[in-house]
């Protein structure tokens, strides 16, 4: 199985699409990148684990935020990502911490199918 890490904005409907994205596939880990609001508005049903981020630090530092936060939790060599939710800045980010970390990416997202790699 794969790790999921999602970006979890303030967006109801991305909130959902997340949400459900979650619960339509099984995964190994699961990784929400939001800052405390997102936390606090999140039904967290299947035991994801936060990754809590400010997002009006510099990139530089919000990358390094998120990849020490990620640092030796993930045992496969590449995660699966939805970005649906979430800034510009933040997906920056991520990704960039994803691949500083040396993982390999899939695009994942919630289709009228089901969960799909894009």
């Amino acid at each position: 199985m794969t790790s999921l890490i999602a970006c979890l904005g303030t967006g109801k409907g991305t909130l959902q699409h997340v949400s459900r994205l979650i619960k339509e596939q099984e995964w190994d880990k699961i990784f929400l990148i939001a800052d405390k609001s997102g936390k606090e508005n999140f039904a967290n049903e299947k035991n994801a684990e936060f990754i809590l981020i400010d997002s009006s630090r510099f990139l530089p530092e919000l990358t390094e935020d998120i990849k020490k936060q990620l640092e030796n939790k993930i045992a496969d060599t590449e995660v699966a990502l939805n970005f649906i939710s979430g800034t510009g800045k933040e997906h920056m980010a991520i990704l960039s911490a994803v691949l500083k970390l040396g993982l390999g990416i899939r695009l994942v997202a919630l289709t009228t199918n089901g969960v799909k790699e894009i």
